[in-house]
Parts: structure tokens; sequence; C-alpha cells
């Protein structure tokens, strides 16, 4: 062995603490640079493909009984006695568990085992950075869930939007499922968001494919949205740049009836503001905000529809028509 290499089982435990510093937080630029860096040399980058594949025969196994009763006994007194003495009954199980346990420990084998989920609160925005050199840039109240492995590179969009900046790699797909739509793509930006029962895809550059509840599929050209019903998918036309504006931080309607507006202002706020205006609710506005700033929109539709805002109880603010008296 040259002074160069190291020990098969030194690469595989500094592996596995990649794979957990990598899934557990949002990770800073520097830490992506150190992690290729570190990957560059084979026997690193042989032991990362290693973890990734236990880390998707683990994801395999899990919901049998016996795996997750052992893993909600982690971390409780006397746990690493209890699990060493159980009957698994799978060898591939026992297998896997041995390697993660002797390589980083019983920590780094639970971070494997169970993905890392990503969130954000309302009003928050975060970026994350991917293993593969993908970004996932998350919209106020989401969260996702990411599974990269030898062979895909798999996101789970769980609540709310989420823009995807994704790296080329032809050998692993890139597929973002939202309940039963999924969407893969390969080296290419598009926005996914989930609203109740519907999910919206907008394409900003590159080709994506949308798979449907009812099995059909739809190819996405730039500056062209999918609207994913219960009852199918419809494409359309989009300005793709205000559809993705809230990843710069703003919000831009043209044309929106003023009551759809409010509803997107909403989302980023945790005093909402309260419409309380019928005649003017389909009308439509324009005009550009920064996301939350309930301030700069109140005072805009409240100048352009003629309408009063009054404060409410707990912090929310209703815009009325002048003409009604305070309530």
């Amino acid at each position: 062995m040259s002074a160069s290499q190291k020990p098969a089982a030194t690469a595989d435990r500094e592996a596995a603490e990649w794979f957990a510093r990598l899934g557990s937080t949002s990770v800073p630029t520097e830490t992506i640079h150190a992690f290729f860096a570190w990957r560059a040399t084979p026997e690193n980058a042989a032991a990362y493909k290693r973890i990734e594949g236990h880390w998707e025969r683990m994801g395999r196994l899990r919901g049998d009984p016996e795996i997750e009763a052992m893993m909600a006994g982690i971390g409780k007194p006397g746990a690493g006695r209890a699990s060493a003495r159980a009957p698994f009954g799978r060898p591939v199980f026992g297998a896997v568990f041995a390697v993660l346990v002797a390589g980083a420990g019983i920590g780094v084998w639970w971070a494997l085992a169970r993905p890392p989920v990503y969130a954000t609160a309302v009003g928050e925005q975060r970026t994350v950075q991917l293993a593969d050199g993908s970004a996932i840039r998350l919209d106020t109240d989401s969260r996702v869930r990411v599974r990269l492995s030898d062979g895909a590179r798999r996101i789970d969009l769980l609540q709310g939007q989420a823009l995807f900046e994704v790296a080329h790699d032809a050998a692993r797909p890139f597929v973002v499922s939202a309940d039963a739509t999924t969407v893969t793509a390969l080296g290419t930006v598009f926005d996914v968001r989930r609203a109740g029962d519907d999910v919206r895809v907008v394409l900003v550059q590159g080709r994506v494919r949308v798979d449907d509840p009812r099995g059909g599929q739809t190819v996405l050209a730039p500056s062209q949205a999918a609207t994913v019903t219960p009852r199918g998918a419809q494409a359309r036309p989009v300005d793709a740049a205000v559809a993705t504006s809230w990843a710069e931080g703003r919000l831009i309607f043209s044309g929106a009836p003023l009551g759809e507006a409010v509803a997107e202002v909403n989302r980023y706020l945790t005093d909402k503001v309260i419409l309380d205006a019928p005649d003017v609710a389909h009308t439509p506005i324009s005009g550009a905000f920064r996301v939350g700033d309930r301030g700069a929109f109140v005072s805009a539709a409240s100048e352009v529809f003629a309408l009063k805002a009054q404060p409410q109880p707990g912090g929310a603010v209703k815009l009325v028509p002048r003409r009604t008296k305070s309530s």
C-alpha cells in the first residue's frame, strides 16, 4: 500500500461521516467543496459509493416490524445491548448493520436509515446544496426528503414548493415525487408546487417528463407549466420568470385576481391579510412585492382598489371598502 492510500475501513468511516454530514443540515458551500476534494481520491469515491449502496438497501428494509422496533429503541438506556441480542432473521440487514456500526457507529447508521428531511417555516426560504452538485431552493412552509444512491436521485416534495437546479448525471435520473405525481429530469431547472390535491410543475430550462396519477405522461419545454389534478395533467405556456420570482425573494403579479394575490402573499405571513371586499376580489392586480412585505402589499391594494386596512385582534389586517365602517 502506497503512502497516499488508506485502509478501506478508514475510507468507509470517513464516507459514512460525510454522508451523515451532507444529509443532516443545510450544507455550506465550503463544505461541499471539501467533500468534492475528499471524493477525488479513488478509494474515497469507492467508499462513498458503498455507503450509498448500503443506504439504498436500508431504505428498502424500512417498514419491517422487527427493524422498526429496533430503530425505535435506539437512544434508550440499554438499547445497544438489546439490539445486539435481537433475532433479526434477515441476513442482509445484519450484514449492512454490522458494516455501518463497524465503520462509523450507531449514530451514523441511524442517519443513513432515515433519509434527511429539509424544511422551512412560514416566511422562510432556504437553499440546500446536494452532494451531486444539484441545489434545492425551498419556499415558505415547505418540506422535502432527499434520497441519493448509485442508481437514482429521488426527492419527495412532502409539502409546499421548491425550485430544483439539477446537475447533469445521465446514469442517475433525478426524480421528484409530489404525492402521486412524479417529475423526471436530467440537467435542468424546474419548479414544483403542491396545493391540496393539485401539483404544478414549471419548467425554466431543459426538459422534464411529468407522470400523472392516471398514468399519463407530459413532456414540458421551457416556459411551459403542467397543472396535475386527480383527473390528469394539462400543459400551458407560462412566464417562467414570473412563476419562479419567489426564488429571488419577489412576488410578481401580472393580471392576477386580487383574491389570488392575497392568498399568495399570505403564504409568507403568520399575520395574514383578510380580504373582505367581494366586489374587487376578482379584479386583476399587477405589481412586484418583496416576499413577506405585508405593509407594501396592503398599501398598494388599498390605494388601487379604494380599500381600508383594519387591524384585527391577533395581528391580522382586514381589507374592506372604504365606504364600510370599521367593525
